[in-house]
């Protein structure tokens, strides 16, 4: 299995007034492709950062950064906006859903700057809502759902492209327990099923035994693997 995420000597440092603040510091960490990684830490250790760097949002200072067979370290910012749209999916703790909007029209708003038709856009809505089993509410807007059927409808708007990457920061944070696991559950499928490659924000412990494998990092530097392998 090749690797869908290979970072090597991933240094990310900015200036914050007259300090040099540096998240992640000669970090390597390789993801196999289609495996479903939780990410854990204190707040500060560098979690969004290396999120933001996989998903392309933010560029490294130095190192190896390849997704997807492409080292991206170099992309423009025009090259990378590309890059994002056809390789990664995002799913975040505030659904960031457009109340005016059904859920069928929520998902399909990522495939309006592509070519495809009208119908084409519907045709890959409704196959993504059913892939998180809300396609009986594709007419309902986002006051009409629950707190946990919002996040599903997220989370067929990160699938509706068909990104090879999903990336998921707090994805649970907002969600009851029952709606948590619902979530969590949906995620394996999607990697273990699908061979859609997830990498996951979560300061749950709970949460994170849903993923295959677990990394721990503080002050930029990952400390553990700690493989949470489930009873299928």
């Amino acid at each position: 299995m090749t690797d869908m995420i290979s970072c090597k000597n991933i240094t990310k440092s900015y200036k914050k007034g007259p300090n040099l603040v540096t998240p992640l510091e000669n970090l390597n960490m390789d993801v196999p492709r289609g495996e479903f990684l939780a990410l854990m830490g204190p707040s500060g250790s560098g979690k969004t950062t290396l999120l933001n760097l996989v998903s392309g949002i933010d560029t490294p200072t130095s190192g190896s950064l390849v997704i997807n067979g492409q080292d991206i370290a170099g992309f423009s910012r025009k090259q990378l906006t590309k890059w994002r749209a056809s390789t990664v999916g995002y799913i975040f703790q505030l659904y960031h859903l457009i109340p005016v909007l059904t859920a069928l029209e929520n998902v399909e708003l990522p495939l309006l700057i592509t070519d495809l038709s009208r119908a084409e856009r519907r045709k890959k809505a409704e196959a993504a809502l059913e892939l998180v089993g809300l396609d009986g509410r594709s007419q309902h807007t986002p006051s009409e759902l629950s707190g946990g059927q919002e996040q599903r409808v997220a989370i067929a708007r990160a699938l509706v492209a068909d990104p090879a990457l999903l990336v998921a920061d707090e994805p649970t944070g907002d969600l009851d327990r029952e709606s948590a696991t619902l979530i969590l559950d949906l995620l394996r499928s999607l990697s273990r099923d699908h061979g859609k490659t997830i990498v996951m924000v979560t300061h749950d412990a709970r949460a994170a035994m849903a993923a295959d494998r677990t990394l721990h990092l503080d002050k930029g530097q990952l400390l553990t693997e700690d493989p949470n392998k489930l009873a299928v």
